[in-house]
Order: C-alpha cells, then sequence, then structure tokens
C-alpha cells in the first residue's frame, strides 16, 4: 500500500509538493501534510490519525486516469482506527486503480458498499466523499455515502456554502447511505462548474463534532462560520487556519478522533499533451508493468 509518511512536518515548514503523473494514485491512510497537483487543481491533503497512532480510520487517494483528464478524490472515514482499517485502504486503493479511467463514479462507490457489506458481522462500517474532476468540461461530479457534505467557496459569490444537489434526483427512498449498512444501496451522483480560484472542502466529522470546554459542539454550522471568516490564503495557510481556529474552539484540547481535510482549488491551467514517454509510462501502469 502506498502511503505517506507517519510523521507530520511541522506547521510552519511548507508542506512538500508532488505532481502526479497518468495513472498514478497518491494517498493513503497514515499522517501526511502534502501538497498535490493534477489536472485544472492543487490539491492540498491533511491527516492526522487519533492519539498519535500511525494509521487511522480516515483514508484519502487521489488518482489520475491515462489521458489526465479524469481527477478522483476519495476521502472516507472508517468506522475504528489503527492498523485494523489497513486492509481496508489497500481495498480502497485497488478499487481507485480499477475505476481510474470511469466518469460515472456511482459503479465505485457501490464496489465499495459491497466490500463494506461482507464486514458487516465486525461492525465496521464507513462514510465516504467521491469527487470527480473532469478537465475538459471544468466541472467537480460528487457523490456522498453519508459522509459530511463538502464545503464550496465560490468566486462568484465570494461565500462559501454546503455542497450538495440543487435539483433533487428522483431515486429510491434508502440511497445514498453510509458504506456497509445495507447492500445493495443506489448512490446518486450531481455536478458543479468550477470557476478559476473556486474552492472544495472535503473534511471528516472531527471537526465539526469538536467540543469547547463548556460542552458546546462546533457542528455544521459553526464550521461554516469559521470558513467565512477565515481570510483567502494559499490552501496550504487556509487549512492550517482553520485547523488553529478549530482547536482554539476545543480549548487546546486534541481532537477526539482522525482529522482529514482534503482541500481542492481549481487552477484552470489546461492539461498540458503527454510526450510519448508518458504515453509509455501510462500503458505500463494500465498494463500493471510499473507501479501506480
Amino acid at each position: 500500500m502506498h502511503t505517506e509518511a507517519q510523521r507530520l512536518p511541522d506547521a510552519a515548514t511548507s508542506a512538500p509538493s508532488h505532481a502526479l503523473q497518468c495513472m498514478e494514485i497518491w494517498g493513503g491512510n497514515r499522517a501526511t501534510r502534502r501538497q498535490a497537483r493534477v489536472s485544472g487543481i492543487d490539491a492540498y491533503v491533511y491527516s492526522q490519525p487519533y492519539d498519535g497512532q500511525s494509521a487511522g480510520g480516515d483514508i484519502h487517494y487521489v488518482s489520475m486516469c491515462g489521458s489526465g483528464r479524469i481527477v478522483r478524490f476519495a476521502v472516507a472515514d472508517v468506522s475504528g482506527h489503527g492498523d485494523a482499517v489497513g486492509g481496508l485502504a489497500t481495498q480502497l486503493r485497488s478499487l481507485v486503480r480499477k475505476h481510474i479511467s470511469t466518469v460515472d463514479q456511482t459503479r465505485f462507490v457501490r464496489s465499495l458498499n459491497k466490500e463494506f457489506s461482507r464486514l458487516a458481522e465486525s461492525g465496521m462500517f464507513a462514510t465516504a466523499v467521491l469527487a470527480t474532476y473532469f478537465a475538459p468540461t471544468d466541472h467537480l461530479i460528487v457523490v456522498n455515502a453519508g459522509h459530511p457534505a463538502p464545503f464550496w467557496y465560490s468566486t462568484q459569490d465570494r461565500a462559501w456554502r454546503r455542497l450538495e444537489a440543487t435539483q433533487p434526483a428522483a431515486v429510491a427512498s434508502l440511497s445514498n447511505l453510509p458504506l456497509g449498512i445495507i447492500d445493495p444501496t443506489e448512490y446518486c451522483q450531481f455536478a458543479i462548474p468550477l470557476a478559476p480560484g473556486d474552492r472544495v472542502l472535503i473534511y471528516t466529522d472531527s471537526l465539526m463534532e469538536a467540543t469547547s470546554p463548556s460542552g458546546q459542539q462546533l457542528g455544521e454550522a459553526g464550521l461554516l462560520g469559521l470558513l467565512q471568516s477565515l481570510p483567502l490564503e494559499s490552501s496550504e495557510g487556509f487549512c492550517d487556519l482553520l485547523l488553529e481556529r478549530v482547536a482554539q474552539f476545543r480549548g487546546g484540547r486534541p481532537a477526539d478522533d482522525d482529522v482529514t481535510l482534503l482541500l481542492l482549488e481549481h487552477n484552470a491551467k489546461p492539461h498540458a499533451p503527454q510526450s510519448v514517454v508518458g504515453w509509455s509510462r501510462s500503458i505500463a501502469r494500465m498494463l500493471g508493468l510499473m507501479s501506480v
């Protein structure tokens, strides 16, 4: 399993940056503080397992297809902590690879649900957000499996808001449930157009479940209020400020759960055509001749 370094760099140190190649998968379930550059998106990820453990129940992955047109982001919050989640992180990576070139991510999430349903007897389940950036049209396609709704900053509105479908689809009453609750479960997706400078924040529930010394929970509305109050710095600086404000709300106490943030910023840069060497590497990855 490809994972990040267990020890996080100091917040004052700039996070290392990685430019994904076509057919590459990047991520895991270990502590990390890094930036990833993909077609049209600058991504920043921060993940810290609970209580200083080497691995956590939060899993994140970023992948890019062979043509560079399809970029996928996955954040899952698995019940439980530590190395017991490692096997699930490996399975998720395999499914990311299997569906790396598929725009319709509902097939992906249904496969995930089936995997987690096999673990139902152990009581494990997960929530997840899958987001696919389709470079040719600058759209972000989102499916949410019982996870806290992401937040979207629109440069047009100059405000953060909850990211959700504006027109609910006609689907069965039991849909978009957390993974592993009921199999089969239907999942529906929706798309939003991204303008240059737009941001999308995907996070795990430890942020909105942060509790003050007096017992007050931050909640979704409180988290949105924090986002609205922060200056639009670099993605890295913005996330550092957000984490600092949440820590202040907790009165300086450590988080009670794993913490993961994935911030996407649309840079609107056109995807450069691949070189002959690049195409050769993409084909090799598709054939399994190179590690992804």
